[in-house]
């Protein structure tokens, strides 16, 4: 049997869904199970071992003959993939992320069952069964466990499967050694995509403060290539963080992660990332809650749910953020206590 997984991204998305391999594997010990991503969540899939392939979508490239008008070579790239979906065989193909782009790429692959997860923008045209999303499950991943059971799939436990590289791996041993950080570190994860999902800028730095004053914890700070800016603002007003935002590939930033004693961030995948490598986590929501229960014993989610709670897209507060406002630097630290033995 040759089932394919598609989640294209985002990478915290991608990080719920990882579960599903493991359910997969164990209920299918002798298929060939493949992933088909986007580039920037190749790094996650990679490494594990119950993946047999990881698929990359070349969504870049489609784009830019896209906008550049190259519109045959576009379609030529088009059936191209198609082909190349179509040598593996695929009988069973979950698309987990239930767009119209996720859609298609299920439907080229040929295979005679493809199952989507709450399908939309016309993708279920393109299913040949439709799972719906669960409905006010506070569980992490809720909707993925959802379609684990609904196909028969061991789901207890249904922890997450994100793997390193050695080469990653190795580079969070040099790193620390570097920067004598010891077995001892906090990594803080401060940006996300959305205005209305961060915490207080100012509030960063006096947590990263206080952290190294209170409980003797240096700090590193980890971000994208688009968090650069607003990384060294917060360091600028602590110079002590062990600013690395930009500055790491994902893989790297996953290992630095999986060796911390405690993260703290915002919505966002490196925050669910200290999750699944099972890392004492505070997670910090306000425009959105995805989930209010990890699983986990060491996992504090610190959310002030108003009546405008969630927004998620639409906030209507002007700006002011109340639901983030109301998580204090002190609650934090006070959950860090309680987290760290």
């Amino acid at each position: 049997m040759n089932i394919l997984i598609i989640r294209l991204s985002a990478i915290g998305d991608v990080v719920m869904a990882s579960p599903l391999i493991r359910a997969l594997r164990d209920k299918y010990p002798e298929a060939r199970i493949a992933w088909l991503a986007q580039p920037e969540a190749v790094p996650l899939l990679a490494a594990n071992p119950r993946l047999d392939e990881v698929l990359v979508w070349p969504r870049q490239e489609w784009s830019r003959l896209w906008r550049e008008k190259h519109y045959f070579q576009l379609l030529g790239a088009v059936r191209a993939f198609r082909r190349e979906l179509r040598t593996h065989g695929f009988d069973l193909v979950l698309d987990t992320q239930g767009l119209l782009k996720s859609g298609l790429l299920a439907w080229m692959t040929g295979a005679s069952q493809r199952i989507g997860l709450g399908s939309r923008e016309g993708s279920a045209r393109l299913m040949t069964r439709v799972v719906d999303k669960p409905q006010d499950d506070p569980r992490i991943g809720s909707e993925y466990r959802h379609l684990a059971e609904t196909l028969g799939l061991a789901t207890e436990p249904f922890a997450m499967d994100v793997a390193l590289s050695a080469e990653d791996a190795r580079f969070a041993d040099e790193f620390i050694a570097a920067e004598g950080l010891g077995d001892s570190y906090v990594v803080i994860c401060p940006f996300t995509t959305r205005p209305q999902k961060h915490w207080i800028e100012d509030r960063w730095p006096v947590l990263v403060d206080r952290l190294g004053a209170e409980l003797g914890l240096p700090v590193v700070m980890l971000g994208g290539p688009g968090d650069v800016e607003a990384a060294a603002r917060i360091a600028s007003a602590a110079p002590q963080v062990h600013n690395r935002a930009g500055q790491t590939s994902l893989g790297q930033a996953a290992a630095l992660i999986s060796r911390a004693r405690l993260l703290i961030g915002v919505d966002t995948g490196l925050m669910h990332m200290g999750i699944a490598f099972a890392r004492p986590t505070i997670a910090l929501f306000g425009s959105t809650c995805p989930y209010l229960d990890s699983g986990r014993d060491d996992t504090r989610i610190l959310y002030k749910a108003l009546d405008c709670s969630p927004c998620r897209r639409r906030p209507t507060c002007g700006g002011a953020f109340t639901c983030m406002q109301q998580i204090g630097v002190d609650e934090v630290l006070d959950t860090a206590r309680e987290l760290l033995p």
